[in-house]
């Protein structure tokens, strides 16, 4: 099968650093191509993969300018312009990708991933390419948030599992919290940093903060409540942050809004590391209560699980990722999505 995966033009794939949509698509570009499939990948510059490469950008925007609407418009566009080469084309770029898609009248089909939370505009927009895209779903409670519309699938993005290592005997771990995501409100970031200085552990905090809104964010709401034991790191490599995660006794990651998915959370597991985080979105999809973690709504009750934390068995949270959110699981859903679209 002739397949064109087209990535979101920000980051190169895979991402060295932040860039959650980029791993996905990395996985799936090399997956489909070590099946046997004819793979296209359109991505910026610098990415790596076993696909053919095209990139209309010879590298990525400056982070600065991340949603700037006429890199994302190039990119996409570019990507489209041969469309007709392909079986399938599988966008998972912003919001040109779809409306590009439905003019194709599905000549060939286009499968969209909707990465993205539900906003009003969003379900708008999402109504009038509906017959004319194939949309998937990243959870099912990302689907049932918005459920006047088809779905071709719910198929959980995943994780290479050998680029995790874990540590699954608790004597192992450091004596340290983790911390994962962008410096946005809806992340918690404060809170995590509330609840590390409440149970009196040092925390790691890997962070993303390059756009203004998350600059000024952290200036105002973060960085006045950090202490000398809490790390903040930005853009480290993968296998730093593999290592970190395996390392640390727990990744709390107190989400204040619906996450459609929550790669971290799936990454920290894989690593054999619990996760602590709110029943919100698709959480209660990925992190079993009481055998991988905890879900609990306040702050007073995420402390309280930081001591209980020793009842999480890490080869639990390995085990989990593995039986549910695989690369390979992942594969294989889209796999079966393109042969019935092509169909």
């Amino acid at each position: 099968m002739r397949i064109a995966e087209i990535a979101p033009v920000w980051f190169a794939v895979p991402p060295t650093g932040y860039g959650g949509i980029e791993l996905v698509v990395a996985l799936l570009a090399d997956g489909l191509a070590e099946r046997g499939h004819d793979v296209t990948l359109f991505a910026s510059g610098g990415s790596r993969t076993k696909a053919n490469l095209v990139s209309p950008l010879k590298e990525p925007p400056d982070p600065v300018l991340l949603g700037n609407v006429w890199f994302d418009a190039f990119h996409t566009l570019a990507s489209f312009l041969d469309a007709r080469e392909f079986d399938v084309i599988h966008d998972h770029s912003g919001i040109i990708g779809p409306a590009l898609g439905a003019m194709l009248e599905g000549t060939p089909p286009v499968v969209h991933t909707l990465h993205g939370p539900w906003t009003d505009p969003a379900k708008r927009y999402y109504r009038l390419v509906d017959d004319r895209v194939h949309l998937v779903a990243i959870s099912e409670s990302q689907r049932s948030d918005f459920d006047e519309i088809k779905y071709a699938a719910t198929v959980y993005n995943g994780i290479d599992l050998d680029a995790y290592p874990p540590r699954l005997d608790r004597a192992d771990k450091d004596d340290f919290l983790i911390y994962l995501g962008r410096a946005n409100p809806d992340k918690g970031p404060a809170e995590a940093v509330e609840i590390a200085k409440r149970v009196g552990l040092p925390m790691v905090m890997l962070v993303k903060k390059s756009e203004p809104f998350e600059v000024d964010y952290w200036r105002s709401d973060v960085a006045p409540h950090l202490t000398d034991d809490i790390d903040v790191r930005e853009n480290v490599p993968h296998d730093v942050k593999a290592d970190l995660l395996a390392r640390a006794r727990a990744m709390v990651f107190p989400i204040q809004w619906p996450e459609p998915f929550g790669l971290v959370m799936i990454e920290a597991m894989a690593a054999g590391t619990p996760v602590i985080t709110s029943p919100l979105g698709a959480a209660p999809e990925l992190v079993a209560d009481g055998e991988t973690g905890f879900l609990r709504s306040t702050l007073d009750e995420m402390v309280e699980c930081v001591g209980r934390i020793d009842e999480i068995d890490p080869a639990a949270c390995r085990a989990r990722v593995e039986a549910r959110f695989s690369a390979d699981a992942m594969v294989e859903g889209y796999l079966s999505v393109f042969e019935s679209v092509a169909r």
